[in-house]
């Protein structure tokens, strides 16, 4: 028996949940970026199980940034019962005002289990496991998947349906096979299928890598909203530049050298005060080096990131490095 879905107003943007990244600290610059209510922002991928059994590490993914909405909490597992759960308990820790629950990951340590993407495998079950959080939580529930399987098992139209039957309110595809992983093309053609074929909003993920891409793709899919992932990593600047595409405004010129290590120190610091500073510094060793991507000499400065351990010797490389773009009469 099909359960009704809850009404949900979707903003044209949002942020992708990637474990290891979309921290609260992130999130919550990625949010400054827009205008308030204009991004959608997801935790790290939460693990049902786990915070029904309360793993250490499970249940701090969930805090929210400050007035952070709209704001979803993603969870995955395919028993159904524990996953109803797990959204029960997550909308609780969170005060997320979405559950989404996650059937896109290809990472073999979740497929191995039967979660994440092995799901588009067997429908049935994961129809299941969708009416039961839906049926449990008190929140718009929606659903993350790929294209399917492989390039022969492609079945996103089908399993949008699916999704739509059990009670959806709205479903992400990411326009990729689990076996392209984040390679290749994604198929935006098929996103513009999806969105045809449903009577829910459909957000569009895969290869969005510019501000532009973001306004592209919802042109020629009708998808209702835009979701970046990995262009977004380190770089919240390309949601500014998302909401000047759609609304018909410039571009804005890149950040500096300047405006990067400042912004990857606020995110370090925040950081920091959340989760404490050995964790937050761990973490900030491949943050850094991506917030600096394309700049003269990262081997030079790499070298002195993946060393750090404290955030004072974070906030002493920040200074070298805009010290040298200020020596070499650079513009900051």
């Amino acid at each position: 028996m099909p359960t009704s879905a809850r009404l949900i107003t979707l903003p044209r943007l949002a942020l992708a949940p990637a474990a290891g990244v979309t921290c609260a600290a992130f999130r919550a610059l990625c949010r400054r970026m827009v205008p308030p209510g204009e991004l959608l922002t997801y935790t790290e991928m939460v693990s049902s199980r786990g915070l029904l059994h309360g793993e250490r590490g499970t249940a701090p993914l969930l805090a929210p940034c400050r007035g952070e909405r709209p704001f979803a909490a993603q969870i995955f597992g395919s028993d159904p019962a524990v996953m109803a759960e797990a959204a029960l308990r997550a909308a609780e820790l969170s005060g997320a005002s979405v559950i989404d629950i996650n059937m896109g990951c290809p990472a073999p340590k979740i497929t191995s289990n039967g979660d994440g993407c092995a799901l588009m495998r067997d429908p049935g079950r994961a129809q299941d496991v969708i009416e039961a959080v839906v049926g449990a939580a008190d929140l718009p529930v929606t659903v993350k998947f790929r294209a399917g399987w492989d390039s022969s098992h492609v079945n996103a139209l089908e399993f949008g349906l699916m999704c739509q039957q059990a009670g959806a309110s709205a479903v992400c595809l990411h326009a990729r096979t689990r076996a392209q992983m984040y390679s290749g093309q994604a198929d935006w053609a098929l996103i513009g299928e999806l969105a045809a074929a449903l009577t829910i909003p459909v957000i569009a993920n895969g290869d969005i890598r510019t501000g532009e891409d973001a306004a592209r793709v919802l042109g020629e899919t009708g998808a209702a909203c835009a979701m970046i992932g990995r262009a977004a990593f380190s770089n919240p600047w390309v949601f500014r530049d998302a909401w000047a595409a759609l609304n018909g405004k410039p571009i804005p010129s890149p950040p500096s050298a300047r405006a990067r290590c400042a912004m990857a120190l606020e995110h370090f610091t925040t950081d920091a005060a959340l989760r404490g500073e050995r964790t937050a510094v761990l973490e900030a060793r491949k943050h850094f080096c991506r917030y600096l991507r394309g700049l003269p000499h990262m081997s030079r400065w790499k070298e002195l990131i993946v060393r750090a351990v404290t955030l004072r010797e974070l906030e002493d490389i920040a200074k070298w490095v805009v010290m040298e773009y200020n020596e070499k009469g650079r513009t900051q």
